[in-house]
């Protein structure tokens, strides 16, 4: 647990301007299909922030940052894996080629990305809604295409 939350002057000096807005889109995008519980946390050694969706003591993915750098991980269980594997065409090749290496852990494959723009958020929200059915309700459809 974080002493104090970074604010958008200090997240702004860290990872930039640009990449700060790509942050909060990413962000703005998740909330808008699931309604969960967000922690802060140290990042560990790689980063200097985590920024976790939880809810029923479950971690839906988690943000990341330090200089210069967003990442977004998102970790696919043993169904999840199977279920990508069946789909994976209708990923983007980036999407596929980072499933490809990335390692398998006791609890699952680790896919970390460090997006740039929001130019693979569909493939995200897929990558979620194979973790958890959205819970907030878009015109009664979520954008992965089943029913919410």
């Amino acid at each position: 647990m974080l002493d104090a939350i970074p604010d958008s002057k200090e997240m702004t000096a860290l990872v930039g301007k640009s990449l700060y807005d790509v942050w909060n889109q990413l962000c703005a995008f998740i909330e808008e299909h699931y309604d969960m519980d967000c922690l802060w946390d140290r990042g560990g050694k790689a980063w200097s922030y985590e920024y976790q969706y939880r809810r029923g003591g479950k971690t839906l993915c988690a943000l990341y940052a330090r200089e210069n750098c967003v990442g977004f991980m998102v970790i696919l269980g043993k169904k999840e894996q199977l279920q990508f594997e069946m789909d994976r065409e209708n990923y983007s090749k980036e999407v596929q080629k980072r499933y490809d290496e990335a390692r398998t852990y006791h609890d699952g494959k680790w896919m970390m990305f460090e997006p740039v723009d929001t130019s693979l958020f569909d493939d995200f929200l897929k990558l979620l809604c194979m973790k958890r059915k959205p819970n907030r309700k878009q015109n009664g459809r979520c954008r992965c295409g089943g029913v919410s």
